[in-house]
């Protein structure tokens, strides 16, 4: 038996025995409740973990142990997000296959994680890469090819029963989501068409779909960047230039589901800024869409009008000037000859401009008049049209109307460009009253809705708009549909071929079921051809479908094995289903998802899709995947700086407190050579390339003081902190303990090192209740516990199990040190105390916990799946008090009497003690206060 705390033997020895005894291995299990707890699973970087990623593993844990110990069965798997950028680049620059890297990357991050306890099961671990994952993400694919939005039913439905329909009645009047310029047909218009030419229409209406979109085009990456690759018009990764390009792309028509991923956020137990960032990239809006003539139609454009959403159709007298996107597909026809260059110029311009961008960029003005005029259909006026980039292709009808007087942005731009600002205001003097007082309603200008609330007026108008025929009520959502479509190599293949119809166009077939998974074909460089195609355009004369069709050569985004992952996991070995009905129908939702807050509007909102859709087709049960869902906070790096002279002959560095007497520059110096902000000043000079061997360091009672700063952990700023390195010094269950100290999960916390031996002496503390300090010995006891012992023991059980139960991580350690604390100071070491001191403890620091459980004599095996201990609120009653007894105010000793004791016998039991008499000597007391459960005062 070990009677010192050698954590790295201890630590080590459990997580073998774990691996070896599949001890967190879960299954089906009909005769316990189940709780499913997701972490966002990891992307796997050459980097390896930092202390600040386990943040959120480690909470997720300790719920998996604590549910556990609930009894329940538990499902907490892991697994990696392992398509992606990086992995393409670094095979771009080495050519090296990403697969290769990404196995060695995996690999680091198992050992990293396994390192750290964690009660994982890893027989169910997935890889997006990997063909048996990434099989059933093609088979989600195909059968949102497969799939139409019925909005009679609200629900996705079979490409078959929309066919149905059209061979019955056509397309008109069918409530079925597409988009707008979709032309309607009769039955009869649709029966008279050629099987291509049917199969050709159909496509206008999957839910799975080929468009022309405007996206984040990188031509140095040769590849279309997501919103969030993309900052101050460059690309995150590498700094590449990247521009607005109008491409051929696949995409998902999520705004199907629009409504429903709005109402859905009331069922879920998710914070509310998270839902309230999905709520305003949703963007619901309820206006108008109205019709613009074009004056003096030019060529190509007639008898086209421009279309306009707005969602204050009352200010439409004050339109002074019309805006269209840079990228509309009419700009170069509206544009004069006179116009041209300039117009050229500002399109080319507005490419380098990200969409984020040009759409937070309010105060800044730029755009171009293209030299022609649409016609105001409320008043006939001519309205000049101009193209600015804050106006972008996609949202919309890629127009705007501008209204200098009833919006800022309009009237920056009006007043750039001189251009008229019409008053839609104080129209009548009492215009207010006759608008219900509402606020909107001051901008209504029309004796047509005169006396009306804002409501009526902008309903009369709609109305009007419509009986006249230019234009109609409309619901739109600024989020778009989601292009699908990357040019990379090193993604899913999407599973289409293009075959020739009988006119020569190409469309696009889907492959048979059976010939899933379509896997990545060899390439020789992971670069786009030399023609621009994409990376897979290398293995065309190869691979072909059926040896005569090309495949889509573009992948699929980082996105789409994120989206379903949680329920691969249910059943990861499944050959013959993505899971089986079974494992769906016990795993159910996710009960807990931990996960940074960052994907609130990319994987969080693309994953409710694709749950939304596979509950319409019967394959899932749940509306919403995960019922609750924390965002853990990120921990920031403590930087260190040192201070270089300038202009000093020599290299010279001053310590932290001298520095202001010198003209210095701060440099950032590695943490992990600094300890307690002392500088390792050889280690310093031997690792530094620009550091002279005969560097001169000036120093401060013999030390170099290093400055420090909280900022973001990153290797740039040589501030992160290797969690190897801290359980090789500290252990895994100190580095647990620790986080979770740190503060609550949710918030941003500064990491510091220095600290993290307060964490391993609470640990050792905890180790000596069982062992001899001197003698090393196991002093445990089988004696019966003090009323005391289990007050402070039952104390901590009910606030541990009320703090998790409300996700309080870093309150239990607090509670578990000023139990183990008091108990020291007790004394105890009795048995049936430590126990469940062991049990409380186990979710946090399971190694210890585990070998703690053994040297009690409890059963053989894991301490994972006892009973967590039950709260008994008897212990915490009161049968005693110790009353302070002073004498005129002075307390000198404390006594306990039974709570229930009457002041007279308090009185005559406090006058008769042998201690009170010896105080009194021989004096009689004036008269003697007692006040119950408070003090006893003597007054003499």
């Amino acid at each position: 038996m070990r009677t010192e705390y050698r954590f790295q033997e201890i630590e080590k020895q459990w997580q073998a025995f774990w691996e070896e005894n599949k001890t967190f291995k879960s299954s089906i299990n009909p005769n316990k409740p189940k709780y499913y707890v997701l972490d966002m699973f990891p992307y796997p970087s050459g980097a390896g973990l930092h202390v600040g990623h386990p943040l959120g593993y480690i909470a997720s844990d300790i719920m998996s142990r604590y549910k556990r110990l609930k009894g329940y069965e538990v499902l907490h798997p892991m697994g990696f997000d392992s398509f992606g950028l990086p992995a393409e680049q670094y095979a771009i620059q080495t050519g090296q296959h990403p697969a290769i890297t990404t196995e060695q990357n995996i690999t680091r991050y198992i050992e990293q994680l396994k390192n750290i306890g964690f009660s994982f099961d890893w027989s169910r671990e997935v890889r997006t890469s990997d063909p048996s994952y990434y099989k059933w993400t093609q088979w989600i694919f195909m059968q949102l090819f497969n799939s139409w939005y019925n909005q009679d039913s609200d629900k996705a439905e079979s490409i078959d029963t929309l066919i149905a329909i059209f061979n019955e009645k056509g397309s008109v009047g069918v409530k079925v989501v597409c988009d707008d310029e979709t032309i309607r047909i009769s039955a009869e218009e649709w029966k008279s068409l050629s099987e291509d030419e049917k199969y050709e229409y159909l496509l206008n209406f999957r839910l799975a779909f080929l468009d022309d979109s405007v996206v984040n085009w990188c031509p140095a990456l040769g590849t279309v960047l997501a919103n969030d690759e993309v900052k101050d018009g460059v690309s995150e990764r590498g700094g590449y230039p990247v521009e607005q390009k109008k491409m051929r792309q696949w995409s998902m028509r999520i705004t199907a589901y629009a409504d429903r991923l709005l109402r859905g956020l009331e069922e879920v137990d998710w914070v509310d800024s998270l839902k309230e960032q999905q709520r305003n990239w949703i963007g619901k809006s309820v206006g108008a869409e109205v019709d613009f003539d074009i004056f003096e139609p030019v060529a190509n454009l007639q008898d086209k009008k421009i279309k306009v959403f707005t969602t204050r159709v009352d200010t439409i007298y004050g339109v002074s000037f019309m805006v269209l996107a840079p990228e509309h597909e009419w700009a170069m026809d509206l544009t004069t000859a006179a116009q041209k260059n300039a117009v050229e110029e500002y399109i080319n311009w507005a490419k380098s401009r990200s969409e984020l961008d040009r759409m937070s960029e309010v105060k800044q003005v730029s755009g171009v008049f293209t030299g022609s005029f649409v016609i105001n259909p409320f008043n006939g006026e001519k309205v000049p049209i101009y193209l600015a980039d804050y106006v972008l292709a996609g949202y919309g009808t890629g127009a705007v109307m501008g209204v200098p007087s009833g919006d800022q942005r309009d009237w920056n731009f009006a007043t750039h460009f001189n251009l008229p600002i019409i008053p839609i205001l104080d129209v009548q003097k009492d215009i207010e009253k006759q608008a219900d007082n509402t606020k909107e309603g001051k901008y209504i200008n029309s004796g047509m809705i005169d006396g009306l609330s804002y409501k009526e007026a902008t309903q009369k108008l709609i109305t009007w708009l419509e009986e006249k025929g230019i234009g109609n009520g409309k619901v739109q959502y600024r989020m778009r549909n989601a292009v699908f479509s990357r040019q990379r190599y090193w993604g899913e293949p999407v599973p289409v071929y293009f075959k020739p119809s009988a006119s020569g166009k190409l469309l696009p077939y889907l492959i048979q079921e059976s010939e899933l998974p379509l896997e990545l074909p060899k390439i020789d460089k992971y670069l786009p051809t030399e023609t621009g195609e994409p990376p897979l355009g290398r293995a065309a004369d190869a691979w072909k479908y059926q040896g005569q069709y090309d495949y889509e050569w573009s992948t699929m985004p980082g996105w789409a094995g994120s989206s379903w992952y949680w329920y691969r996991y249910m059943d990861a070995q499944n050959k013959d289903a993505f899971a089986s009905k079974e494992s769906i129908e016990y795993w159910q939702a996710v009960d807990l998802y931990i996960g940074g807050s960052e994907h609130a509007t990319g994987h969080l909102l693309y994953s409710r899709f694709w749950n939304k859709f596979l509950k319409d087709l019967g394959y899932v049960k749940e509306e919403e995947f995960a019922k609750k869902l924390i965002n853990q906070g990120m921990i920031q790096g403590r930087s260190n700086f040192v201070y270089r002279v300038k202009d000093s002959e020599k290299v010279t560095f001053v310590s932290h407190g001298l520095k202001d007497q010198y003209d210095v520059a701060a440099l950032h110096v590695d943490v992990n050579i600094v300890d307690n902000d002392v500088l390792d000043v050889e280690t310093f000079k031997s690792s530094r390339n620009d550091v002279p061997a005969d560097a001169e360091f000036i120093l401060e009672d013999g030390k170099y003081v290093c400055g420090w700063e909280v900022e973001k952990m990153s290797k740039s700023k040589f501030n992160v902190v290797n969690p190897d390195d801290l359980i090789a010094k500290y252990g895994a269950d100190t580095l647990r303990v620790y986080e979770m100290f740190l503060g609550p999960l949710e918030q941003f916390k500064p990491w510091n090192t220095n600290s993290i031996s307060g964490s391993h002496n609470f640990l050792k503390k905890v180790w000596r209740l069982f062992f001899d300090e001197v003698s090393q010995k196991c002093k445990v006891s089988d004696e019966a516990a003090t009323p005391e012992e289990l007050k402070v023991l039952h104390t901590a059980i009910r606030k541990v199990q009320d703090d998790l139960d409300r996700f309080s991580f870093n309150t239990v350690v607090s509670t578990l040190m000023i139990c183990v604390n008091d108990l020291s100071s007790l004394k105890c070491s009795k048995k049936a105390v430590l126990k469940d001191l062991v049990l409380l403890l186990s979710p946090y620091a399971p190694h210890i916990s585990e070998e703690l459980w053994t040297v009690l004599g409890e059963q053989e095996g894991s301490l994972s799946y006892a009973t967590f201990p039950e709260f008994n609120a008897s212990y915490l009653v009161e049968d005693s008090f110790n009353y302070p007894i002073s004498f005129n105010g002075k307390v000198k000793l404390t006594l306990s009497f039974p709570t229930d004791a009457t002041p007279q016998a308090i009185e005559e039991a406090v006058l008769a003690n042998e201690q009170v008499q010896k105080y009194l000597a021989g004096a009689t007391p004036k008269k003697v206060i007692v006040v119950p459960k408070r003090i006893v005062n003597v007054v003499v």
